[in-house]
């Protein structure tokens, strides 16, 4: 079930090179998205962790696989102090993108890819 909030679209970012963003505010605590996901399990998540395009844009699964976030699931950036985040609802297969504050419209929705680790390193660089 893919579900976004209404007007969110990916455009050119101040901080990034390019990010997701809504014509309208989203209030706090409100869903801006819902991404089925594609699954790759072990072997081959081994294969895109190590040297694949799509090594930027993959979420950790459960039990060694990684998820490809549907939508635009894999192309909110990332931020130590975010205005967002997401969420793994492991029985239904989504990936849930919840606003942590409001998010004025126009401006960069960004997520913690730390995934609750805050002292491990991130997999990518960050600008």
């Amino acid at each position: 079930m893919l579900q976004q909030h209404p007007g969110l679209y990916f455009a050119p970012s101040g901080k990034h090179r390019y990010g997701m963003f809504c014509i309208e505010e989203i209030q706090k605590e409100s869903v801006i998205e819902i991404c089925p996901i594609i699954i790759i399990p072990g072997e081959q998540a081994k294969e895109i962790v190590r040297s694949h395009v799509l090594y930027e844009y993959y979420f950790e699964w459960k039990k060694e696989s990684i998820a490809i976030a549907l939508g635009y699931g894999s192309l909110y950036n990332h931020a130590a102090k975010p205005n967002a985040e997401f969420l793994a609802d492991y029985p239904n297969q989504y990936i849930v993108f919840k606003a942590l504050e409001l998010i004025p419209a126009g401006t960069e929705i960004l997520v913690d890819y730390h995934a609750g680790t805050p002292d491990e390193k991130v997999w990518f660089e960050i600008k």
